[in-house]
């Protein structure tokens, strides 16, 4: 056999594998962790370790480096997880828009009001666009609905924990880090200076998910960078946004959600005074309905949101913060 002729056939063979195999790749990139892949997959930890392994081995890759307790992704890991995960929700979204000429009629959507403002309303001119027929109607409120009685359709929760009585889809993770005004940190010296907070005002969403004590977010970063802060003072707010605006009017410094003040540091209204003190929560998005309901236009919504979240390519953003990997509870 010629050069060339192996060369084609270990592509050819090379893509059939990678579609039977790298979803593996894609479940432990997207978690960090070989445990929580297995969790999701059904296997042991030690069948995701091996896989990746062969994985690595096919592509001539490193794809993942390995320590004692965690597992994170090489530079050319975060590249072939970020082209994977493109290539797969565009195809999600291509499929969906085929069959985008038989969705229609009514649709409730329910989420926390801070989510809705920041997140959902603000990109729901495209999903309008992509799928015209559907009359879609969006709800907020801070507690968990009853579907049953609410006419809601599908909900949008932010938590450590979705209820087993529903069906839940994975959205997206999330992480925090304190933001303010430029004016404010200025008049306070925060500029790297985290123990300057201790004379500043601090902003709470009391209700950021549930059993949260309202200063949870507060308590749990000050806790792990070491520092003594009164988290139990400053002015509390039942919305992740209200407390946004407050920052923004320099009523004080909030712990600002990576994923709902994004906007806000791009445009220079809000600033992120400690670079490299961003921490990942153990909470994160998900999307729940009925486990008997598999309407299309759920469907539909549901994998428009999944596009909105891969859009923002959360790894990439995550280097602005320098996120370190700890888990507030």
């Amino acid at each position: 056999m010629t050069e060339d002729k192996r060369t084609a056939t270990r592509h050819r063979s090379l893509n059939g594998w990678q579609l039977s195999k790298l979803h593996t790749f894609e479940v432990a990139a997207r978690h960090e962790s070989f445990a929580k892949a297995a969790s999701e997959l059904s296997l042991t930890p030690s069948a995701v370790s091996h896989s990746i392994n062969q994985i690595e081995a096919q592509l001539g890759i490193q794809l993942f480096v390995r320590s004692h307790r965690k597992v994170e992704l090489t530079a050319e890991g975060k590249r072939v997880f970020w082209a994977l995960q493109s290539s797969l929700q565009t195809l999600s979204q291509e499929i969906l828009d085929i069959k985008n000429q038989s969705l229609s009629g009514p649709l409730t959507i329910y989420c926390r009001p801070s989510i809705a403002q920041c997140w959902v309303v603000p990109a729901l001119a495209d999903f309008s666009q992509r799928f015209p027929a559907i009359r879609l109607s969006l709800l907020t409120g801070n507690e968990y609905v009853n579907f049953h009685r609410s006419g809601i359709d599908l909900a949008i929760y932010f938590d450590a924990t979705p209820s087993p009585q529903l069906h839940n889809q994975y959205l997206m993770d999330e992480s925090i880090i304190p933001v303010c005004s430029p004016e404010y940190a200025r008049q306070f010296d925060l500029d790297g200076k985290p123990a300057n907070l201790s004379r500043c005002t601090l902003l709470h969403d009391q209700q950021a998910w549930s059993y949260d004590s309202g200063t949870d977010e507060w308590h749990g970063w000050a806790q792990h960078f070491g520092l003594a802060l009164e988290t139990d003072t400053g002015l509390g707010f039942d919305r992740a946004d209200l407390a946004m605006t407050a920052a923004m009017h320099h009523a004080g410094v909030a712990m600002g959600r990576r994923r709902l003040v994004q906007k806000r540091l791009d445009s220079g209204e809000l600033i992120t005074p400690f670079a490299g003190m961003a921490l990942k929560c153990d909470q994160h998005y998900y999307v729940s309905t009925l486990s008997d309901r598999h309407w299309p236009k759920i469907e539909a919504f549901t994998q428009w949101l999944k596009t909105l979240a891969a859009d923002e390519a959360p790894l990439r953003q995550q280097r602005k913060y320098d996120i370190a990997v700890i888990h507030i509870r």
